[in-house]
């Protein structure tokens, strides 16, 4: 792993047994990021627009069954198998541990998705508009990508990059709990934890060294950047 060069580690607690699958982190991310509204026609050519997903699946056996949800965004892996395969440098790892995307440096060539174990890059198909008034909401702060591009979260990087401008001018470091992504600022349930792993007091430090962690595919040392929490008796019926 490479040493870092930022008194900042972003990273993310998923609580599994808090998660209700609402999908309220699915449409703040949509809104925040001026992700595509994709027509029926893409979605059932598998080429809708997603930034994160809920996964459902069940366990147990009839009538006995649950329903589990989990959801699925880019890990912000700190070895990240998409970054060394781009042709032309657009993936790339900054120096705060995340998983950047240049797009106007992307063309195309997907590498990037068909090497990401957790298939959370989009490809951007289309040159998609927004229907009024829904043109009106898009976020100044966020490109709109055109077609030909790949996708993917990036933990509201435009929310941190303004934080660590408020904190610069404050001479100060950003304290915890002070930015936030759309996705864990709408969760009604607080199952999205976010914040600075390198600082060991942080809520997201302190959440990621619990029994009841675990990161997806961490076989494969990707060294993910979120730690999902599951266990521990809390589990939804």
């Amino acid at each position: 792993m490479k040493k870092l060069t930022s008194p900042y580690k972003w990273g993310m607690i998923i609580d599994l047994d808090r998660c209700t699958g609402c999908g309220a982190c699915v449409v703040a991310c949509q809104a925040e990021n001026n992700v595509a509204i994709c027509e029926k026609k893409e979605i059932s050519e598998g080429r809708n627009m997603h930034w994160l997903r809920i996964e459902r699946f069940w366990v147990g056996d009839y009538p006995d069954v649950r329903v589990r949800f989990l959801p699925v965004l880019c890990q912000h892996c700190h070895d990240a198998p998409c970054e060394p395969v781009c042709p032309v440098y657009a993936s790339y790892h900054n120096p705060d541990g995340l998983n950047g995307q240049v797009y106007n440096r992307c063309v195309g060539t997907r590498y990037c998705g068909n090497n990401c174990p957790y298939a959370v890059r989009v490809f951007n198909f289309y040159d998609h508009t927004w229907p009024k008034p829904l043109d009106n909401q898009l976020s100044p702060d966020v490109t709109v990508r055109p077609r030909g591009v790949m996708e993917k979260c990036t933990f509201c990087v435009q929310r941190i990059r303004r934080a660590k401008e408020d904190a610069r001018g404050a001479g100060r470091m950003i304290a915890d709990g002070e930015v936030q992504p759309a996705c864990a600022q709408t969760c009604p349930s607080e199952a999205i934890v976010f914040g600075n792993m390198a600082d060991p007091q942080s809520r997201v430090a302190r959440l990621s060294r619990s029994p009841r962690g675990f990161r997806l595919l961490e076989h494969l040392g990707t060294h993910p950047s979120i730690v999902y929490l599951k266990g521990g008796g809390r589990e939804h019926v």
